[in-house]
């Protein structure tokens, strides 16, 4: 009996020992599952984080491109600029007659020179339609008058050194030109009517095409 009293304990503390083993494990699991929760949670978070910081950079990228107003329907600077008809011009010296001022970024470079060379191409269909072509920089006036005779232009370049004309119709961007940054003028042109309004803008002008499109925009006002 004594024998037999003995392997009962035994059996009690086999099954307590069993019992504590399988809470141990359970305990482990818990924690495991607990730590799987968390780390589920922190991707969440930076998933959320992620997508908030994406919808501020466009926000951001939309609130930059908003800085550029449409000029439509405002009527263009009364100012005095040089020009090389060897005289000074306002742009009410063309009333009656419809203008194309043309921004470009500087004389003498590649892309600025095919444009002047597309709109001297169209110069006559222009005339034909009471059209007025005007080019316009910052370049000084000699660098203007070189640019012109060296080309051939049929028409007059304005000097805008203190960027009168520039700012008003808000072409200086920041431009990147093989990694250095600097404020420049971004290539773009504008359709005055008969009394000096906006009425037709392009910006951010690619050359090839860009003189026909605007002579087709042109005709289409006759």
């Amino acid at each position: 009996m004594a024998k037999a009293g003995k392997k009962l304990k035994v059996g009690e503390k086999t099954a307590t020992t069993a019992k504590k083993v399988s809470k141990k494990t359970a305990t482990k699991k818990a924690a495991v599952k607990k730590a799987k929760a968390k780390r589920g949670s922190g991707h969440i978070s930076v998933r959320k984080k992620s997508v908030k910081q994406a919808s501020a950079v466009k926000r951001t990228s939309a609130q930059k491109e908003a800085r550029t107003v449409s000029l439509v329907g405002k009527r263009a600077p009364q100012g005095v600029y040089e020009s090389t008809s060897g005289s000074n011009a306002a742009l009410q010296d063309f009333s009656g007659k419809r203008v194309v001022l043309y921004f470009y970024p500087k004389d003498n470079t590649p892309g600025c020179t095919l444009e002047g060379q597309d709109f001297k191409r169209l110069h006559a269909d222009f005339e034909r339609s009471n059209t007025v072509i005007l080019g316009v920089s910052k370049d000084s006036m000699q660098s203007h008058q070189k640019f012109k005779v060296k080309c051939g232009f049929p028409f007059e370049l304005l000097v805008d050194a203190d960027e009168t004309l520039c700012k008003f119709f808000d072409v200086i961007k920041l431009k990147n030109l093989y990694g250095h940054k600097f404020m420049g003028i971004e290539r773009s042109t504008f359709v005055l009517d008969e009394e000096g309004t906006v009425i037709r803008e392009w910006r951010k002008v690619k050359v090839d095409g860009h003189a026909e499109d605007v002579l087709d925009f042109v005709k289409t006002l006759d």
